[in-house]
């Protein structure tokens, strides 16, 4: 402490210093509730937008590959016609899809990234869903996600902006706060209420286009853990309990359909990754009614087993569908 300051002035700076942190803290939780709905208005549960009494024949997973290039660069067959040729041969989009539906299309937006790069789903599989749902009769195709980045960078570096767009979906930003409200969760372990992204809850139909990639707490992310780009408020909080609540999101979303890009995987470094180095072309596009063998299936592209990720464990327990993706029997397809 300089001599030029007195023991009181110190305590008196001190303490107004404390006051302006602990005033701080407040306004960040004023700034962060302000605009979500009371906790006595709580919403109810997102509703189920899986497809009801399916045929016991349907084709549960389909998994199409495409030829690469060269060893270290993209695949030679389109995202585009790897995501058509997956979706096929599942049965098409008009198996999932019915005329005068709002459908939500939810990839991963993450993060202000390239799409070379791998951290986003790719802006072709996006473009390519959002056709063949308005080529099955869809009312209106909305694009959105909730970023970890800026959003306005990850929307516009990713490609998936100008790609849905061209598409003639409908792009919604999180811009505002007032689009997220507060919502119950069902059969949950952590997850009890949380603020959720509106749009989502809006739809008809819901599509998970999630971007297979390794990451550094869970070994491996895809569909599953996709589902935190619906969460508002301090989400990152959530990883001290990582695996019950990637559990927990999807038994609150039960989606109509997952189209899994794995075009170009992460290995190592992810989710964010950030250099060519970390980056291997699969030329694969997976698509399947099952979130749990989809992320079993994608994780197997890392050289990961099942029992290498607890939260399968924890949705298969839950019926949420099959930590070996085998006992879907995939259908196969090669596209040149």
């Amino acid at each position: 402490m300089s001599s030029s300051i007195s023991r009181r002035e110190f305590l008196a700076r001190t303490g107004a210093l404390g006051a302006y942190a602990g005033a701080a803290a407040g306004l960040a939780v004023w700034l962060h509730n302000r605009d979500t709905v009371p906790s006595d208005t709580l919403q109810g549960v997102v509703k189920d937008f899986m497809l009801k009494n399916p045929p016991v024949d349907a084709v549960k997973m389909a998994i199409a590959r495409g030829r690469l290039a060269t060893p270290g660069g993209e695949a030679a067959t389109s995202a585009e016609a790897l995501t058509k040729a997956a979706v096929e041969a599942l049965g098409g989009m008009k198996r999932f899809i019915s005329r005068g539906d709002v459908v939500v299309v939810k990839p991963n937006i993450g993060w202000a990234s390239l799409p070379q790069l791998g951290a986003n789903t790719h802006p072709g599989v996006v473009g390519e869903v959002v056709r063949m749902c308005l080529d099955a009769g869809a009312k209106r195709v909305v694009v959105t996600d909730v970023s970890c980045n800026d959003y306005k960078i990850c929307f516009s570096r990713s490609g998936i902006k100008e790609a849905a767009l061209k598409a003639d979906a409908l792009v919604i930003e999180p811009s505002s706060p007032r689009r997220f409200k507060e919502m119950k969760m069902r059969d949950t372990e952590v997850l009890k209420r949380w603020p959720i992204f509106t749009p989502l809850v809006e739809a008809d139909k819901v599509i998970n286009v999630p971007v297979a990639k390794h990451h550094n707490l869970t070994k491996f992310t895809g569909a599953m853990k996709n589902w935190y780009g619906i969460l508002g408020g301090t989400r990152n909080q959530l990883h001290q309990a990582i695996d019950l609540s990637i559990a927990d999101l999807a038994t609150f979303v039960r989606p109509t359909l997952t189209v899994v890009d794995a075009t170009r995987v992460i290995i190592r470094n992810g989710p964010q990754g950030g250099s060519l180095r970390d980056v291997v072309p699969k030329g694969i596009v997976f698509a399947t009614t099952d979130e749990v063998a989809a992320d079993s299936f994608g994780a197997s592209l890392l050289g990961l087993t099942p029992d290498a990720l607890p939260y399968l464990a924890l949705g298969e327990k839950r019926g949420l569908g099959v930590a070996d993706y085998k006992k879907l029997a995939p259908k196969e397809v090669t596209v040149s």
